[in-house]
Formats: C-alpha cells, sequence, structure tokens
C-alpha cells in the first residue's frame, strides 16, 4: 500500500490546481484519474468553450445573418479554434502538473475501502493508496431523463457530445431551459440554425423576475428562438433527416411532433457519487447524491473533503476556482477563507446579449419583506450601447430602502459579464449605492450606465 500527504480523486482543472498547490507545500499527492473520462464532464471547459463559440456566432450573425452555407462553414471553423483554445488550456495546466514534484497519477476507479484508504481499479489490476487528506472532485455528468429513444437514436446529445460535432446543425431542437440550454440556444440561433426550447416548467427563467425573463422571452423570440412550456418530451425516433420528437403538455393536449436535425438534452446533472463506497468511509450524500460539506468544503468525516459539482453548493465557475482557495487556507492559512465569504457571487449567461446576475431579485426581497427601490433601466438608452450594435436589454437593481445598500443587480446587456463584477465590488464593500451614481467611469464605456440606472 502506498501513503500520500493527500489523495485527490477526480481529473480536471481544480483537482490539477490543487494537486500543484500541495506539491508546492512539500506534500506527496496521488491524483485518481477516472478511465473513462467521457462520462464526466468538466465544467470549467464546458463553459470556456461555450462562451469562445458565443463570440464567435455573434460574429457570424453580423456577417452572415441568414445565409446558412456560409454561417456553416463559419461553425465549422468555429468549432476547429475552441477545441484549439480547449487543448491550449489542459495543456497549460498539465504541463504545470508535470513540472511539480512529489506528483504520482493514476489511471482507474476509486472506490473507499476505509476512512483513508482508496482502491484504485483498472481491468483486474489494483492498488490501495492512503492518504491523510483526501479531496474528492469526481464531478458530475449530465442527467438522461427517461425519454423513449434517447439512448438509441442517432442524433440525440449532451452537452459537451454535441461540441464535438463540427456540421451546424439546421435545426437544434433543445430539450429543457436550463442555464446551458439558453446558452446553446442563443449560439446556436446566432450560428443560424432554427432552435426551439422545450421547457417542462410552465415558467420560463424561474430564476428571473418576471419582467426581466418576460423581457429576454421576448429578444431570443424576436432572434428565432422558439420556446414551449409545459412540454414533457415523450420518445425520440430517427428519421431520414434527423429526428422526430414528440412530446406532450400537463394540460393534457393531444401529442405533438416536432422533426429536426438534431436533439440536445440540458436537463441537469448527476453527481458522480455512486461507485465512490462513501458510506465506507462515513461520508454522507443528500437524496441527489450530492457529497454534503461544511463552510469549509470538509464533509462529516473531517479529513475528506468535497469540491467542485460534487457537493452540494450551486455549481458556478467561480466557485469551483474559489474551492482551492479556501482549501489551502484552511491547510495553510490564517483559516478565515469560507463558502460563507463569497456570498453573494456573480454569475453570468453567454446568450446574446449577455446575462448577468448577484444576491437577490425583487420577487425574493418582497418575500423575505424587506422594504426596497426598484430602479431600471433600457440598455438602449445607453450611447454605449448603440456604438456596439446591441441596444437590446434591461439593468435592474434593488436597493435596501433602510440604508440605500444595493441588495441584488440583474443585467442583460452588452458587457454585463464584465459590469456585474464593478455591482459586486460595491457589494461586498457595503458601499451606499451612491457610490456607483457618482463614480467616474472611462468613456465611452458600458459601466457608465451604472450612473443612471443607481440615480434614483
Amino acid at each position: 500500500m502506498k501513503q500520500y500527504d493527500a489523495i485527490i480523486i477526480g481529473s480536471g482543472k481544480i483537482s490539477e490546481t490543487l494537486a500543484i498547490k500541495l506539491s508546492g507545500r512539500g506534500w506527496r499527492v496521488a491524483i485518481i484519474n477516472p478511465i473513462d473520462k467521457t462520462e464526466g464532464e468538466d465544467r470549467q471547459d464546458l463553459t470556456d468553450s461555450l462562451h469562445s463559440l458565443a463570440y464567435e456566432a455573434e460574429v457570424a450573425s453580423l456577417l452572415y445573418y441568414d445565409d446558412y452555407p456560409k454561417q456553416a462553414k463559419i461553425y465549422k471553423q468555429a468549432i476547429t479554434r475552441k477545441d484549439r483554445l480547449s487543448f491550449f488550456l489542459k495543456e497549460t495546466n498539465s504541463d504545470k502538473l508535470k513540472r511539480s514534484p512529489n506528483v504520482a497519477i493514476f489511471i482507474g476507479d476509486a472506490s473507499f475501502t476505509s476512512r483513508d484508504t482508496v482502491k484504485v481499479t483498472s481491468g483486474n489490476d489494483y492498488i490501495e493508496l492512503k492518504g491523510k487528506e483526501i479531496f474528492i472532485h469526481a464531478g458530475s455528468a449530465p442527467l438522461i431523463p427517461p425519454i423513449e429513444g434517447i439512448e438509441t437514436v442517432e442524433n440525440a446529445y449532451i452537452n459537451h457530445e454535441i461540441l464535438d460535432r463540427n456540421e451546424l446543425p439546421k435545426h437544434l431542437i433543445i430539450v429543457g431551459d436550463s442555464y446551458a440550454g439558453l446558452e446553446f440556444a442563443s449560439m446556436y440561433a446566432n450560428f443560424g440554425s432554427k432552435v426551439t426550447i422545450l421547457e417542462s416548467k410552465d415558467r420560463f427563467m424561474p430564476f428571473a423576475d418576471r419582467d426581466v425573463a418576460n423581457y429576454i422571452k421576448e429578444v431570443i423570440t424576436r432572434n428565432g428562438i422558439e420556446i414551449h412550456l409545459d412540454a414533457h418530451v415523450r420518445s425520440l425516433l430517427d428519421t431520414e433527416d434527423g429526428i422526430e420528437l414528440t412530446y406532450t403538455s400537463l394540460s393534457g393536449d393531444n401529442p405533438k411532433i416536432l422533426e429536426g436535425s438534431a436533439v440536445l438534452v440540458t436537463t441537469g446533472y448527476r453527481p458522480l457519487t455512486d461507485t465512490l463506497r462513501l458510506y465506507v468511509a462515513g461520508v454522507k450524500t443528500n437524496v441527489q447524491g450530492n457529497i454534503i460539506v461544511n463552510d469549509q468544503l470538509r464533509t462529516n468525516t473531517p479529513h475528506i473533503w468535497a469540491l467542485g459539482t460534487i457537493n452540494e453548493g450551486f455549481p458556478l465557475s467561480p466557485l469551483l476556482q474559489d474551492d482551492v482557495r479556501i482549501v489551502c487556507d484552511q491547510l495553510f492559512g490564517e483559516r478565515t477563507r469560507s463558502a460563507n465569504d463569497r456570498s453573494p457571487t456573480p454569475y453570468t449567461l453567454a446568450i446574446d446579449p449577455p446575462f448577468a446576475h448577484i444576491g437577490i431579485n425583487e420577487e425574493e426581497a418582497l418575500k423575505k419583506g424587506h422594504s426596497i427601490i426598484v430602479t431600471r433601466l433600457q440598455a438602449s438608452t445607453v450611447t454605449h450601447s448603440r456604438i456596439l450594435h446591441q441596444p437590446d436589454g434591461i439593468l435592474k437593481a434593488i436597493i435596501n430602502n433602510q440604508n440605500g445598500r444595493i441588495m441584488g443587480c440583474t443585467l442583460f446587456c452588452a458587457n454585463a459579464p464584465e459590469m456585474i463584477n464593478i455591482v459586486a465590488m460595491a457589494m461586498k464593500k457595503e458601499q451606499h449605492y451612491s457610490y456607483l451614481r457618482d463614480f467616474v467611469f472611462s468613456a465611452p464605456s458600458m459601466s457608465q450606465s451604472l450612473n443612471d440606472l443607481f440615480k434614483i
């Protein structure tokens, strides 16, 4: 049995970054990479790929709007550039890992045999590793809903699978309006695909205020995306040209049939915990199988930690990167960093125009009984949005009426992912809203719109 200071279960950027940090402290580190890397999904890689393609899609839409052959050619080239970017990012981290001393990589399936021992199995061979600290970053995989034919039809895909294709689908049907589903829809519509979203819920973008969600729905519908709510997919069937999909609604409508080139399923994720034998180590999970952690990312077995999308936290890309910072501070620092420190955390959607949000929305604030001021601004009134040829959008902020602090902000406009960071810093510092109202921003810029948004 080999002994290590740390065992890291799982591949990807978080595992490699943590291994490099621990190795730099003189720790002997073992990384266990799965044999089949296609089951899990590197969420950071997917995010980078989607944002890269979203940018290329906007360019394609500007240059060759309504010209499918030319857009299909650009799409093929964009997929190649996306692959190069993904390879570059992976190789950069891999090179750093190779240069790190005291790091051993094992390929196989990991499972606990005791609270501090992990077995790595590859075929008929296995080896047991003992670790003082164990970090689980096994990740998650797309959830496949029980739809008849989904496992056998040729042109049904999950997130990373469709991005391995370099052929632009003429008509893409997306099952689910999750965060990723909306990003895929916007990106493919800009590339020239006809896009149809089928959402089982009866509420579009349930995480957003109704005025914002309705505005976004209006914009993306105008951009050629069809949205059907209360749509429950029953079956998929191969056709000569692609896919035949049958769906119904809970209201009892007769079955409806859609024909498309491909189907993309974005109905959520499942944690990859079922083969880890966590019960042997005494590690608790919730009903979905996610590992339960405290605000330091420790499980109920203190020397076992869970990072990334496998724990029960909200799987935002900035949080995935911050997990390593929390662990290192707990091990080597002042032990002051925790998951509580990063709230509220901004998040973004790579749609067109982009969406960004931080804090609570109006509906949440009213439900909690807060006295609030709500302010809104149409993006079309911002000069720089017209310079960028992106006049669509709305900006909205929620302000505490008693102390003037910003409680939440939603931006659906050009440059929203950058602007939300400015709002986030003001919120973290508990600044009065007038701080952004009176701030002198560079000109011309979309950031100047914050002066007007907070002009109350």
